[in-house]
């Protein structure tokens, strides 16, 4: 059985504070091609009502997405949300699309500065070397747009590779550490990377951008399927953000990449998902982490340990125990490293006992006002589901039922995506 754990966010050691920054999240603009002004005011709300200040756009390519660039600037500027561009330079990119692009909405009151600039970040890119992003930013001057560069050359995660990157990249005023997960190890992620990469850039005006992530599990194309140990991710990354790095600004990846489960938005019904996302995608909302987003970008942004209001258990599971056979999809790689149990943050006003059941398991917690974390094991029962009950002084506050079952048989599709619920009061 998994032990819970206090997380004492008030206590002493909690003294270091971050300055007051930004928080995007990272919007996969490829999932937009249904997409009217609506669905991105839509969006962009939603990310608003928890402190999140704007998206940094995925784009793949020059295609239907410029379009919709249009329409996700007149959503922005309307709603007084930032938006930079996040070139995904897996595709194929022509620079002059690109400077294009870039010029088309930076002066738009929501193209968000960096330093009086505009800021553009990627995913990868690197192997363009540093003669294709030095002509990007003299294009771009020549046509009277002066840019912040703070990519994400993923290949960029060894920390001893952090100094080499600056010698080798010339070019570049700031650095966006992709990588929110651990690297195919059984093992929490440190800060390590951070810390390295963000002393090195510290050198250039541009930010340290570092990812917090809430998951990460994908089961599309065979090979390339993966999970990493994600359990409590969304919980310690969020501390690591705010009281170890406490960078420039925290991109949250993602809020909608419902391939790879890291997804916080609602699923949009509107989005074509692709023919094998949705056995894994449809019914497992994640909304519910945004009340836990919410807690963490105020502390980040105000350096203070926020008040909690409402008491609020935010729980999540998989349908399926990890050695269960699927008739369809792909064993994933690291497949072995997640727990099988029910994750429950509890978000207390004042102490109370929290309690997590699930078929014959019980797990009692006595929690601190503040958040604490925990877990119950999954039950050897088929066809379970989880319960979760807050008391106080011995009274039942309240109590709530998941909505998908933990079976142990009649699997149809390989599937590590968390069904994400809450308790509220």
């Amino acid at each position: 059985m998994i032990i819970f754990g206090a997380l004492f966010l008030a206590c002493s050691s909690f003294v270091r504070v971050a300055s007051a920054q930004s928080v995007f999240a990272h919007f996969m603009a490829q999932n937009s091609y249904s997409y009217a002004v609506s669905d991105w005011t839509n969006d962009m709300t939603a990310a608003q009502a928890i402190g999140i200040d704007g998206f940094a756009l995925n784009i793949a390519l020059a295609d239907y997405e410029v379009s919709k660039m249009a329409d996700a600037f007149t959503a922005a500027e309307a709603l007084g949300f930032k938006l930079f561009y996040s070139f995904d330079m897996s595709y194929s990119w022509a620079q002059s699309d690109m400077v294009s692009l870039v010029v088309n909405h930076a002066t738009s009151p929501s193209a968000f500065l960096w330093d009086g600039k505009v800021l553009v970040s990627t995913y990868s890119g690197e192997s363009l070397g540093d003669s294709f992003w030095s002509s990007f930013k003299s294009t771009l001057a020549s046509q009277g747009v002066n840019i912040i560069l703070a990519p994400a050359f993923t290949s960029y995660r060894d920390p001893s590779d952090a100094n080499g990157l600056l010698s080798t990249f010339p070019s570049i005023d700031g650095f966006f550490n992709w990588w929110s997960w651990p690297a195919d190890t059984n093992t929490l992620m440190t800060t390590d990377t951070d810390l390295a990469y963000q002393s090195a850039i510290s050198s250039r005006t541009g930010p340290y951008i570092m990812s917090v992530s809430p998951w990460q599990f994908k089961n599309i194309d065979g090979s390339g399927d993966w999970v990493e140990l994600s359990d409590t991710l969304w919980n310690y990354r969020w501390q690591q953000a705010v009281n170890d790095v406490k960078p420039d600004i925290v991109e949250i990846v993602t809020w909608n990449d419902y391939g790879e489960s890291h997804y916080i938005s609602d699923i949009n019904p509107n989005v074509n998902l692709g023919s094998q996302a949705p056995f894994y995608v449809d019914g497992f909302v994640h909304s519910n982490w945004r009340d836990v987003a919410r807690y963490y970008i105020s502390y980040f942004k105000k350096g203070t340990v926020p008040t909690i209001t409402k008491d609020e258990v935010v729980f999540w599971y998989r349908a399926y125990p990890k050695n269960i056979v699927c008739s369809t999809g792909t064993l994933p790689r690291n497949s072995n490293f997640p727990a099988d149990a029910v994750f429950a943050l509890a978000m207390l006003t004042s102490p109370a006992t929290v309690q997590l059941s699930i078929g014959s398991n019980t797990v009692n917690m006595s929690a601190p006002a503040g958040l604490t974390m925990g877990s119950v094991d999954f039950p050897k029962e088929d066809h379970q589901i989880p319960y979760v009950a807050l008391y106080r002084n011995g009274a039942l506050v309240a109590d709530i039922h998941g909505s998908k079952y933990v079976d142990q048989t009649g699997c149809t599709y390989y599937n590590f995506n968390p069904f994400v619920a809450a308790l509220t009061t």
